[in-house]
C-alpha cells in the first residue's frame, strides 16, 4: 500500500469514526423512513404518468377507429356511385388506419403490463414501508430506554463525563486547599522563628528586644525610686507621730495594695526563697542597666 493510499485510508477511517460518534440512531431511522416514503411517491408518480400516456394512446386509438368507420362508409358510397377509384382510395386509408390501430394496441398492452408491474411494486414497497415504520419505532423506543438506563447508571456509579469533570474539580480543590494550608503553616513557622519580620513595623527583632530591655530597666528604676520615696515617708511618720494615731493615707494605700496582691495570687503557695531570688535578680538587672 502506497503513501497516498494509506493516507486516504486513514482519513476515511477518521471521518467514519467522527460520523459514528455524531450519528443519532433515531434521526438516521427517521431519515431512512422519509427516503422510503419519497421512493413510494416517485413510484406513484410514475404510475400516474404511465396511466396518462396509456390514456392518450387509447384516445388516439378511438379516433383511428372512428376514421376506419368513416373510410369504410366512404368506400360504400363510392361503390354505389360506380366510383371504384374513390372506393379504392377510401379502403387504402382504412387499411392504414387499421395498421396504426394495431400498433397502438400493442403499445397500450405494453404500457398496461408496465403499469401492472409498477402497481405491484408500489404495494410491495408500501408494505415494506409500513413494516419499517413499526420496526423503526420499536428500535427508537429501545434506544431511548438504553440511553436513559445508561444515564442512570452513570449517575449512580459516577462514571459519566460530567461526573469525571466534577471529580477532577474536587481533586483540584483539595490540592489547592492542601497547598494553602501548607503555605500558611510554613509562614507561621518562619514568623515564630523570626525569619520573617513584621511587615507592619519598620523595626527588626533586635531593635524590639533592646526596646523591651530598656523599658524593663526604666520600670525597675521607677520601682526603686517609688520604694525609696515610700521609705522616707514611713520614717517621717514614725518619728513625728504617736503610736495611737490613726493610719495615714499611705498606710491605707499600702494595705490596699497588699490586699490586691493577695487576691491576685489566688491563694498560691510561694516560698520566701523564691521571692527573695526574684527580687535579687531584679536588682542585678537594674544595676546592670
Amino acid at each position: 500500500m502506497g503513501v497516498l493510499s494509506r493516507a486516504s485510508y486513514v482519513i476515511r477511517s477518521k471521518i467514519n469514526a467522527v460520523l459514528n460518534r455524531a450519528e443519532d440512531p433515531s434521526e438516521t431511522l427517521d431519515y431512512s423512513y422519509e427516503q422510503l416514503r419519497d421512493e413510494l411517491q416517485d413510484v406513484k408518480k410514475g404510475i400516474a404518468d404511465l396511466t396518462t400516456q396509456k390514456k392518450r394512446l387509447e384516445m388516439q386509438k378511438r379516433r383511428l377507429e372512428e376514421n376506419v368507420e368513416k373510410h369504410n362508409e366512404q368506400a360504400r358510397q363510392a361503390v354505389s356511385q360506380d366510383r371504384e377509384d374513390l372506393a379504392r382510395q377510401a379502403l387504402e386509408k382504412k387499411k392504414t388506419k387499421m395498421t396504426q390501430i394495431e400498433e397502438l394496441e400493442s403499445q397500450i398492452a405494453d404500457l398496461q403490463k408496465t403499469q401492472d408491474g409498477l402497481v405491484e411494486q408500489k404495494e410491495t414497497l408500501q408494505q415494506r414501508i409500513e413494516e419499517f415504520r413499526t420496526k423503526k419505532e420499536t428500535i427508537k423506543a429501545r434506544h431511548e430506554a438504553a440511553e436513559a438506563s445508561a444515564r442512570v447508571s452513570e449517575a449512580v456509579t459516577g462514571a459519566g463525563d460530567q461526573f469525571q469533570d466534577v471529580n477532577r474539580a474536587i481533586e483540584r480543590a483539595e490540592e489547592n486547599t492542601e497547598e494553602l494550608e501548607a503555605r500558611s503553616a510554613a509562614l507561621d513557622e518562619l514568623q515564630e522563628e523570626g525569619v520573617l519580620e513584621d511587615q507592619l513595623s519598620d523595626k527588626s527583632d533586635l531593635e524590639r528586644e533592646l526596646e523591651d530591655v530598656t523599658t524593663q530597666g526604666q520600670v525597675d528604676a521607677e520601682l526603686e525610686t517609688l520604694k525609696a520615696d515610700m521609705g522616707e515617708e514611713t520614717e517621717s511618720s514614725t518619728d513625728g507621730g504617736s503610736v495611737d494615731e490613726e493610719p495615714s493615707a499611705t498606710d491605707e494605700t499600702t494595705a490596699d495594695l497588699e490586699a490586691e496582691l493577695s487576691e491576685s495570687d489566688g491563694g498560691a503557695d510561694v516560698s520566701d526563697e523564691e521571692i527573695e531570688s526574684e527580687l535579687s535578680d531584679l536588682k542585678e538587672q537594674n544595676d546592670d542597666a
